[in-house]
């Protein structure tokens, strides 16, 4: 009967030490536990704003797509309207016994064929009028201002998606879920297993595990959490962004110099074939960097879609720990 006296004795003792063990549990999970829904918040708030910037990189790039196409009508335009003028100059050549050198120069060039046109006279009725010759001239000095002005745009264009893109590799190389965090996860996890035992043996003991029973079935979820999806996705986007930032500077820098005073007043047939390949090089490159500027954010949208998954955990168990 002495050692049952002492028993009951030392009994609310027994259940001070387990309620403090029970305390103890709550607090490292909180410690653990805590902090870690700002972190995410931060990375899918990053992570939103790095979709909207290479979207809107992936946007200038089919600009400057689209108006490389156009540009490149237009010098068709020109190139159709140019051959039709000079067999017009070769002809007034032959029927006046006269040699005329066509300039090389392409503004020497528009020069030459207004002064043709104020001396033109149609030598027979298959020639075309002074009227329609003087049309077809301002026509192609039009297609020639249209055509500087669509370059000028594309390049423009193309420095803009190589901003996006560079914003974009510099955004997604950190919105990363780092080893800090990644380890604040695991203890969490492991604060949270913790507790889960130590509330077997409360319960046991008759102690009130309500408190703790709830935040271990808000954050125990921690556990199926897979964070390397979100790096993943973020070194894709990463990658594609700078093969677009690289894409970009090249398609900047071919564009620059097709569309350069130098490049298209050069009127030889060596220059004009300079233009056209380097105008086709600029509008591949554009292609280029367009594609890597969507793939980004693709890589950006998938992303915010993982890190909503582990947001879903840190909310609700960060909801119960306040």
């Amino acid at each position: 009967m002495r050692f049952f006296a002492v028993g009951l004795m030392m009994f609310p003792f027994a259940v001070s030490a387990n309620t403090l063990t029970l305390d103890d549990a709550l607090r490292a999970t909180y410690s653990a536990c805590v902090g870690i829904d700002d972190e995410i918040s931060h990375l899918k708030t990053m992570a939103g704003i790095n979709t909207a910037v290479t979207a809107v990189g992936a946007a200038t790039g089919v600009g400057a797509t689209a108006t490389g196409f156009i540009k490149q009508r237009k010098d068709v335009e020109y190139a159709e309207i140019e051959k039709k003028l000079n067999n017009l100059i070769k002809e007034q050549e032959s029927n006046n016994d006269e040699t005329i050198t066509i300039l090389t120069n392409r503004e020497e060039y528009m020069a030459q064929l207004r002064k043709i046109a104020e001396q033109y006279e149609p030598a027979n009725n298959q020639q075309i009028s002074k009227d329609k010759l003087q049309e077809n001239i301002e026509k192609l000095d039009e297609l020639d201002k249209e055509s500087k002005n669509l370059g000028n745009w594309r390049t423009g264009l193309l420095a803009a998606n190589t901003a996006t893109n560079i914003a974009g590799a510099a955004i997604a190389g950190t919105n990363k879920v780092d080893k800090d965090l990644e380890a604040q996860i695991k203890s969490c996890v492991f604060a949270v297993s913790d507790l889960r035992n130590v509330m077997m043996q409360a319960r046991m003991d008759g102690v009130d595990i309500t408190e703790a029973q709830t935040i271990a079935d808000a954050c125990d979820d921690y556990e199926m959490v897979d964070v390397s999806k979100i790096n993943t996705r973020a070194t894709g986007a990463m990658a594609s962004s700078i093969v677009g930032a690289a894409t970009g500077v090249a398609g900047t820098v071919v564009s620059g110099v097709a569309n350069s005073d130098k490049t298209r007043n050069d009127n030889t047939a060596a220059g004009k074939k300079q233009e056209k390949d380097l105008n086709t090089a600029a509008n591949v490159l554009s292609i280029g960097a367009t594609a890597a500027s969507t793939t980004a954010t693709i890589f950006n949208a998938t992303q915010i879609a993982a890190i909503k998954k582990v947001a879903t955990v840190s909310e609700k168990c960060t909801g119960v720990l306040k």
